[in-house]
């Protein structure tokens, strides 16, 4: 029996959206070719994998238990793609540097060119991040390395420190907390947060809602789910709810007329920013990196909570 691989991504797709037209968005292709590759796959299998209705699709019985093994399948081919990238990359002299929020040129335009003078063979290319989702592996897949917050912990990860940053309270000019010149933990803890998307790695979203302080989730969130920095922003300028990131961030979204005020924050635990990367996507350009890390010099962009 042969199928193709690209048929197990499809079923994939559909059956997660459960909806043929969604699913067929969702992987640029036109909703026909996509129902008769779907087709194509049931005939080579010989089994029902979906129930079509009005509604959309469901999984059948059998498309449940398939399914399954179509994910690890497609997982495991993508992890492999993205493998052979990075060690063709390594050859190249290119690392793909991963950030979340404010890019790298912002945060530390002095050491990256003082890195590129060192190692002018090594072409650093910048990526931008959703924020991580589980496992910590899988979010940084398609890069070499990436600055952030610490996420959460995985043992195919390795992690470097960099510095500790204080968390600074973002609110709306129209907030009620605006007028204030700093704020406490206790006195934000019963307020709305912008709610993150549900994929966004609990530990790490819970972070920025203070959860480490309270013991728990926020009791009020907000209906959004946003999974970029932007998207946060976004939320904020037609929100009555607040957010917390790390303070180099805060700086960054001050210099711009956003809408936004910074709070500094006392009393919260401090954010840890790092450098991560795969165990099995550590190559001597990374190593560079990190070296050149190791002289002291601020070289990661911060990760933003928001």
């Amino acid at each position: 029996m042969e199928f193709r691989r690209g048929h197990l991504l499809y079923f994939v797709t559909v059956a997660e959206e459960g909806q043929i037209t969604r699913a067929a968005k969702k992987l640029h292709l036109a909703q026909p070719a996509l129902s008769q590759a779907i087709a194509q796959l049931e005939s080579d299998l010989g089994l029902a994998l979906l129930d079509r209705h009005a509604r959309g699709v469901s999984l059948t019985p059998a498309g449940a238990v398939f399914l399954q093994k179509a994910r690890t399948a497609v997982e495991a081919w993508t992890d492999a793609l993205a493998t052979a990238q990075s060690l063709a990359r390594a050859r190249q002299g290119r690392i793909e540097f991963g950030f979340v929020g404010s890019p790298p040129g912002l945060d530390s335009p002095g050491p990256l060119e003082a890195f590129a003078a060192v190692h002018p063979h090594i072409d650093l290319r910048y990526r931008e991040l959703p924020f991580p989702t589980e496992p910590t592996s899988a979010w940084l897949a398609g890069v070499d390395l990436a600055g952030c917050s610490l996420p959460p912990a995985d043992p195919e990860v390795w992690t470097y420190d960099l510095r500790s940053e204080d968390r600074i309270v973002l609110v709306p000019t129209r907030h009620s907390l605006a007028g204030r010149e700093t704020l406490t933990v206790e006195e934000i803890l019963d307020e709305t947060f912008i709610g993150l998307h549900p994929l966004v790695a609990p530990s790490w979203a819970g972070f920025w809602s203070l959860d480490d302080h309270r013991g728990g989730p926020p009791a009020k969130v907000t209906s959004d789910q946003a999974a970029k920095p932007q998207e946060v922003l976004a939320a904020l300028a037609v929100r009555d709810a607040i957010t917390t990131v790390p303070a180099t961030v805060a700086r960054i979204v001050m210099s711009f007329p956003t809408g936004v005020l910074a709070i500094p924050l006392l009393g919260a635990s401090p954010v840890q920013i790092v450098l991560a990367g795969r165990i099995d996507r550590r190559s001597a350009l990374v190593d560079a990196l990190l070296a050149f890390a190791d002289t002291g010099i601020r070289l990661a962009p911060a990760a933003a909570g928001a």
